[in-house]
């Protein structure tokens, strides 16, 4: 397992991973196509916010299900709390994932090119009941 620091622009928001990153995922949807983050997940344990969470700016839309939390001084995306699966994930077997989605360009060290992107077709998600 490789640890990694991460930040925003500005280095007012600090965090730390443990990850054997082996891929990253590119959202298609609304809101992840305009803000070009390129994610990886890890476990809760895995993650380390060195900046206290109520520091933070934090946004909800949609399901109210997902949380982006960002720097309020630089406005980067660093990470999130994922959604909860839709309806349609949920019947095909999906389970509501309890880490972090990390925005891996926000860490050192680490270049996402040097691993495969999946994409992933947000913009095809029905968000309902």
């Amino acid at each position: 397992m490789k640890a990694y620091r991460g930040s925003c622009h500005c280095k007012k928001v600090r965090f730390e991973i443990d990850a054997e990153i082996d891929h990253v995922r590119a959202c298609d949807c609304s809101i992840c196509a305009r803000r070009g983050a390129l994610i990886y997940r890890v476990p809760t344990e895995a993650f380390r916010l060195l900046t206290p969470l109520s520091e933070l700016s934090v946004y909800r839309w949609g399901s109210m299900t997902a949380a982006d939390y960002f720097c309020p001084v630089c406005g980067i995306l660093l990470f999130r709390k994922p959604s909860d699966p839709t309806p349609a994930e949920r019947q095909a077997g999906a389970t509501k994932f309890e880490g972090w989605a990390i925005n891996t360009r926000c860490l050192e060290g680490f270049d996402p090119a040097s691993v495969p992107t999946r994409r992933i077709s947000g913009s095809q998600l029905e968000i309902g009941e």
